[in-house]
């Protein structure tokens, strides 16, 4: 999809249970927790004897399904921890239900990437045999990435979505159109994190800011330590509408990861990064494979950092080969974005058509991976364009609050537009600097800053 270019995420309850008082912990929060199907993970008969066994089942809103996320490391449910039998870290060790002792086999972390891991065993919740049925139960198994072990948790902190604050990260461009300080932006509407564009290649494998501005020492550092003095950071997207783009430049998967991976190091400390695959850098088997092999290794070497990937999208959803191919691949990212905009034509509701694209890519996700509804929202995200597109749409400030509407019903992992730089008024300015609609400076940002996951 073109963007307009120079070319172009307390009080402790006590709880009673088989005589004994025990304290959930704190920062914690409550809830279901689904998985294979859309279906609960469920203690056997309500039943909180030790040896309990824990299995999947319909949902039903029984205390049964109902799962405490501690700070601490533990899950519970009826006054005990969700625990590995017999100590053991061997694939197939089947889950119980036990009374909390803090030992290594009850204790589990939550990524945000739906997966629920057993770190004494590095091994994820699995649902045995990859069975929906009720009553089948659940293991510990080599984490894969299948539809079998992913999960969605209320998180401890007490919110219900494994984004974060940075799920907002609106697009902030140096390039051109009279960049705006993000300190201005940040202290106007609250918004800390910005997606800071784009990496590209210099004619090699070699990345630099639109492919001719050295990674460090330059504006988008100074706009690194600005957006990070102020307590945010910044999400380096690579590739974009125009120029040379790594992912076809570098002549293998190892060669593109690297690139990736002088960019992580020249910032320490990032966060997240944005795979932003347009024009002939998604229309190519070939460059797809290299990005889904590249991005498994970025993955596997830098613990915690988010990826996100960005495509376009027609108005029923987007192509679905990149998702499908990273499927199979067993690559899973923090969030798969689409950008609903230059379908064509103005006098168009593009809220309504963003959220209808919006589903396209849900059911793209559930058919890919096997996700539940819920699971396939939490895995995705939506990168806007604020005003007059490039193929004379209109998106306006009340079309993104339609967007935030949905993304709020549905908890999404991203949110963010194209850009920063033209969330002003037309003044005279120069290209790209304005939203080309009526506003108020950075109007579309507040609408979006509003998102609580």
């Amino acid at each position: 999809m073109a963007r307009s270019l120079p070319t172009a995420v307390s009080i402790a309850a006590l709880t009673l249970s088989a005589g004994l008082l025990t304290a959930a912990p704190a920062q914690a929060a409550t809830g279901t927790v689904t998985g294979l199907a859309g279906k609960c993970l469920d203690v056997a008969g309500a039943n909180s004897a030790d040896g309990t066994a824990v299995q999947l089942y319909d949902c039903n809103g029984t205390a049964a399904q109902q799962w405490t996320v501690g700070s601490d490391g533990t899950i519970r449910a009826l006054g005990k921890c969700l625990d590995v039998t017999g100590s053991s870290t061997a694939d197939g060790a089947k889950l119980q239900l036990w009374t909390c002792s803090g030992g290594a086999n009850q204790q589990w972390t939550v990524s945000s990437a739906h997966d629920i891991v057993n770190p004494q065993a590095n091994k994820c919740m699995d649902v045995t045999d990859n069975n929906s049925a009720n009553g089948t139960r659940t293991q510990i198994w080599t984490c894969a990435g299948t539809a079998n072990q992913k999960w969605t948790a209320p998180a401890a902190g007490g919110t219900t979505t494994p984004s974060s604050p940075m799920a907002v990260a609106p697009y902030l461009y140096n390039g051109w159109g009279d960049p705006p300080s993000p300190t201005t932006i940040t202290d106007a509407t609250g918004v800390k994190y910005y997606t800071l564009a784009f990496v590209l290649s210099n004619g090699y494998c070699n990345p630099q800011w639109d492919g001719s501005r050295a990674l460090t020492g330059g504006v988008d550092q100074q706009t690194v330590n600005t957006v990070r003095a102020g307590g945010g950071d910044v999400i380096p997207s690579f590739g974009g509408y125009s120029g040379n783009k790594l992912e076809s430049s570098c002549s293998s998967a190892g060669e593109l990861a690297a690139a990736y991976q002088k960019v992580i190091n020249a910032y320490g400390g990032l966060k997240a990064i944005d795979i932003d695959l347009e024009a002939d850098a998604y229309g190519n088997g070939t460059v797809q494979q290299r990005v889904v092999d590249a991005l498994k290794t970025v993955k596997a070497d830098n613990s915690g950092l988010k990826v996100y990937i960005t495509i376009g999208t027609g108005q029923s959803g987007p192509d679905t080969s990149l998702i499908n191919r990273a499927a199979s691949a067993g690559l899973t990212v923090d969030a798969w974005a689409v950008m609903p905009f230059d379908f064509g034509g103005a006098g168009q509701n593009m809220g309504n058509l963003t959220t209808q694209a919006a589903e396209g890519l849900k059911n793209a996700l559930k058919n890919a991976y096997g996700y539940s509804d819920d699971t396939a929202y939490r895995d995705m995200g939506i990168s806007s364009m604020n005003g007059i597109t490039d193929n004379s749409e209109t998106v306006t400030v009340a079309d993104f609050r339609t967007i935030l509407a949905y993304a709020q019903q549905h908890h999404l992992a991203r949110l963010t537009f194209w850009s920063a730089n033209r969330d002003r008024p037309c003044t005279g300015g120069s290209a790209d600097s304005c939203s080309g609609v009526s506003q108020s400076a950075w109007d579309f940002t507040r609408v979006f800053a509003g998102y609580t996951g």
